[in-house]
């Protein structure tokens, strides 16, 4: 080590060779010498950095990318010649990006600020992500960047932060896993997720409702009516009247779930609304919502929380999809899921919606 320190005037020299050959021989020379046997002192590895760093300079992508990867992973890596890697093109940056423990959060920020998609996907990918940075990226990110990054479980996400991937997330199909499958998602949030994702991954949602701890529930729900309002549609012209006419039948004792099933063949939807709502203790706008929709297994998530009979589950599955030639074998298949649905993960997947259209209304 001390014989290089001691060539460096001659190594500065030719770094300044227009040679290529002669240029890359010496930079794979001073590669080796580097990661030889005798750590080099913190001067030495400053000076390493420099030279390497102007030698590499005017090098061919190739060669830079192999310079790139030979000190990715080395925490002795000079600090100089690993932020210049880092803001090469991304063949070259892409290995000390993902890689590289040299780099400061600074340097990430740096980076993630002002480069493009393949260096912010680099550094999604990265072993641990900091919060500020991980901020950048959903805000500047796009679709495939931001899935590299929920994707990630060393990434650290602040609230803001997760709120806006979720927005993004259930306007993305292809963002849809990523979400779901973020193990420190907020729960709040990963139900919200929930009205717009395949059933697969809304059994994955239920299954975490039901295995939350309870403490960790009710932190999750506060969180949840901490969320921003948004704007309900207007209520149906007939609303008025069909809420006058189900709190005289509920006065009266008459309001059953069997009730709701002759609402719905009669026609009657909004009235079927509003009895389901307030049969299952849910508002109007998310029972709507499930309606329009044709939601069944929310729906079955409504019913099973209300504690209602699987026939009746699946009289309402049949009378809304009546208009579909396969309803029967459809609403079977949506009574076998019925069956599986435990009423206590629906009842705190319901808590969750609450909570949500809570937080919407304040």
């Amino acid at each position: 080590m001390t014989a290089v320190v001691s060539r460096l005037p001659d190594l500065i020299a030719l770094a300044e060779e227009t040679s290529s050959d002669k240029r890359r021989a010496l930079l794979r020379e001073l590669s080796d010498q580097f990661f030889g046997p005798v750590e080099p002192t913190a001067t030495e590895t400053a000076l390493y950095g420099d030279v390497l760093g102007r030698l590499a300079a005017d090098m061919e992508t190739a060669v830079r990318a192999e310079l790139s990867t030979r000190f990715a992973s080395s925490p002795q890596a000079p600090h100089s010649l690993i932020r210049r890697l880092a803001s090469d093109e991304p063949e070259v940056a892409e290995p000390v990006l993902r890689a590289s423990p040299v780099l400061t959060e600074a340097d990430l920020l740096d980076v993630v600020r002002s480069k493009g998609q393949a260096h912010l996907r680099a550094v999604s990918a990265r072993e641990t992500v900091p919060e500020a940075v991980s901020d950048v990226i959903v805000e500047r990110g796009d679709d495939e960047t931001l899935g590299t990054l929920l994707g990630n479980e060393g990434a650290s996400l602040s609230r803001r932060a997760s709120e806006a991937a979720v927005e993004r997330a259930k306007g993305n199909p292809a963002l849809h896993a990523a979400a779901v499958e973020r193990k420190t998602l907020p729960p709040d949030l990963l139900n919200e997720m929930y009205f717009v994702v395949e059933a697969r991954l809304r059994a994955r949602i239920l299954e975490q409702n039901a295995r939350m701890d309870q403490a960790l529930l009710e932190s999750a729900l506060s969180a949840g009516r901490a969320r921003l309002a948004e704007v309900d549609g207007a209520l149906p012209a007939d609303y008025s009247a069909c809420l006058a006419y189900v709190d005289e039948m509920r006065a009266a004792g008459q309001l059953t779930p069997q009730m709701l099933a002759r609402f719905l063949r009669s026609g009657s939807k909004t009235s079927f609304l509003i009895a389901l709502s307030q049969l299952a203790d849910v508002d109007f706008h998310t029972a709507r919502g499930i309606i329009e929709r044709q939601d069944l297994d929310a729906l079955a998530v409504i019913c099973r929380a209300a504690d209602l009979d699987r026939a009746l589950f699946l009289t309402y599955a049949v009378v809304l999809l009546n208009t579909d030639g396969d309803a029967m074998g459809k609403a079977h298949a949506y009574a076998r899921m019925y069956a599986e649905l435990g009423r206590d993960a629906a009842l705190r997947t319901l808590r969750f919606w609450k909570a949500r259209r809570a937080a919407q209304a304040a």
